[in-house]
C-alpha cells in the first residue's frame, strides 16, 4: 500500500522515442526526464518493462499503441498504476497494409518482384525474360472474391468497410462487436453466425482480435480442413493465433494458399507461400503521431482530473473536473468499499458534491469530490485514514 499525491510539477519518462505531437501535450507544470528514477507517468512503445522496478511515484504508463505484452500489467495493477493502451490510433495505417498486402498477395507481386530483381545481369535479354517467364506469376482479382474479417473493431472495422469500396463481398465475425463499432459498419457486410461459417466460405481470411487463451492458436489443422482450397489468411493482429506447425503443412499442400504476417520468425521464414512482412502495420510517420498524442491525452487527463479512459487493467471512469478536491482511490472489488471511503471523509466533516464508481474483475476504482474548501493540512491525515481500510491499494487527492 503507497501513498500517492499530486504534486505541482509532474515528471514524464519515455522509454522510446515518442513523437513530439505527444511530448508537446506536457507544457507548463510537466517535465520530461528521461532519466528519472521516480516519474509520475511513463510513456513507451516496445520497451521491455517486466524487469523494472517502479518509483512509489507512478501512477500511470501510457502504451502508444494497442497491445501491452511489453508491460507488466499484473504488477501494475496491485501497486494502482493504470495501464492505457491507445485503440484506434493506428487503425489505418494497419487497414492500409491488410488491404496492400490482400492485393499484392493475389497478384504474386512480391514473388514477381523478387524474381524481375534476379534478372539483373542479363543485359539486353531482360525484357524477353520478363515476356517469357511472367506467366508464372498469373494472380487472382479481388473482386468479387469474399473476405472473412475476424474481429470488427477499430482495424477490422475499417477493413471490411473498404473491402466493400472494392467490390469485395465482406463477412464479419465478431460475437464481442460494441455499439459504437456497430454504427461504424457498413451494413453491407454480412453477419456470420459462427466462425465457422465464415471460414467456410470466405476466400481470404484477415484477424483482427486479441491473443487470449480463447484465441490462441485459432488457426490449425482443424479449422483449416473447414476453409475453401487455396485460402489466403491474413494476419496483423498477433503471431500466437496461428499455429505455425498446421499452417506449415497446410502451405505445402495448398490448402493455404498464402500466408501474410506481420510477425516473422525462423519458422516462418522456411514456409513455402509465406509472406513476412517485418512489423510494419503501425509503422507511419502519421500512425506514431497519433499514438503518442492519444497516449498523452490519457496520461494528462488522468494525472490532473483522475478520469480514466482506455485502461487496460482498471475500469474506465469519468466526472466531470470542476476544480473541487477529488479523492481517487483504486481498491479490491469487495462489498463496503465505497461506504468506508465516504465514512472516513465524514470523519473530517467534509460534504460529498458528486462521485463515482466502476469496477473491472477483482479491483475497482472510486472518485469523489468535497463540497467543502478542504485546509491543505486535512489532506494527508484523510490520505492516511483512507489507506488504512483493507482493500485499498492506492489513494490521492486531487
Amino acid at each position: 500500500m503507497s501513498v500517492i499525491t499530486l504534486e505541482k510539477v509532474k515528471t514524464i519518462k519515455t522509454l522510446n522515442n515518442i513523437a513530439e505531437s505527444g511530448l508537446n501535450v506536457f507544457r507548463d507544470d510537466y517535465k520530461i526526464d528521461n532519466e528519472s528514477e521516480n516519474p509520475d507517468a511513463i510513456l513507451v512503445r516496445s520497451f521491455n518493462m517486466h524487469s523494472l522496478d517502479f518509483g512509489h511515484d507512478l501512477k500511470a504508463i501510457a502504451r502508444a499503441g494497442a497491445g501491452v505484452n511489453n508491460i507488466p500489467v499484473d504488477k501494475c495493477t496491485e501497486q494502482g498504476i493504470v495501464v492505457f493502451n491507445t485503440p484506434g490510433a493506428n487503425a489505418n495505417a494497419v487497414k492500409e497494409l491488410v488491404l496492400t498486402t490482400l492485393m499484392a498477395s493475389s497478384r504474386n507481386l512480391f514473388a514477381g518482384v523478387q524474381w524481375a530483381k534476379s534478372l539483373e545481369g542479363e543485359g539486353d535479354q531482360v525484357p524477353k525474360l520478363v515476356e517469357s517467364g511472367k506467366k508464372q506469376f498469373v494472380g487472382k482479382e479481388i473482386k468479387g472474391k469474399t473476405l472473412g474479417v475476424i474481429g470488427l473493431g477499430a482495424i477490422g472495422a475499417l477493413v471490411a468497410n473498404d473491402a466493400l469500396d472494392l467490390d469485395m463481398d465482406v463477412i464479419g465475425f465478431d460475437p464481442f462487436i460494441s455499439v459504437d463499432t456497430a454504427w461504424n459498419l457498413s451494413r453491407n457486410v454480412k453477419r456470420a453466425m459462427s466462425i465457422e461459417e465464415l471460414f467456410a466460405n470466405s476466400d481470404y481470411i484477415t484477424v483482427h482480435v486479441p491473443l487470449t487463451d480463447d484465441t490462441k492458436g485459432m488457426f490449425n489443422e482443424v479449422t483449416f480442413s473447414i476453409m475453401k482450397e487455396g485460402v489466403q489468411i491474413l494476419n496483423f493482429s498477433r503471431d500466437g493465433l496461428v499455429n505455425e506447425e498446421d499452417i506449415a503443412v497446410a502451405l505445402e499442400s495448398g490448402k493455404v494458399g498464402k500466408y501474410i504476417t506481420d510477425f516473422p520468425n525462423e519458422s516462418v521464414l522456411k514456409m513455402k507461400n509465406a509472406v513476412p512482412i517485418p512489423h510494419l502495420g503501425a509503422s507511419t510517420q502519421e500512425s506514431e503521431e497519433n499514438c503518442a498524442f492519444m497516449a498523452a491525452r490519457q496520461v494528462k487527463e488522468f494525472l490532473e482530473t483522475g478520469n480514466i479512459k482506455n485502461s487496460v487493467n482498471f475500469p474506465n471512469a469519468s466526472l466531470p473536473y470542476t476544480g473541487k478536491r477529488r479523492v481517487a482511490a483504486f481498491h479490491k472489488n469487495v462489498p463496503n468499499m465505497v461506504g468506508q471511503i465516504t465514512s472516513a471523509i465524514s470523519d473530517y466533516h467534509l460534504n460529498i458534491a458528486d462521485m463515482v464508481n466502476r469496477s473491472r474483475g477483482d479491483y475497482a476504482y472510486t472518485m469523489i469530490d468535497i463540497e467543502d474548501k478542504v485546509n491543505g493540512d486535512v489532506i494527508p491525515g484523510l490520505v492516511d485514514k483512507i489507506n488504512h481500510i483493507e482493500g485499498i491499494v492506492t489513494t490521492r487527492v486531487i
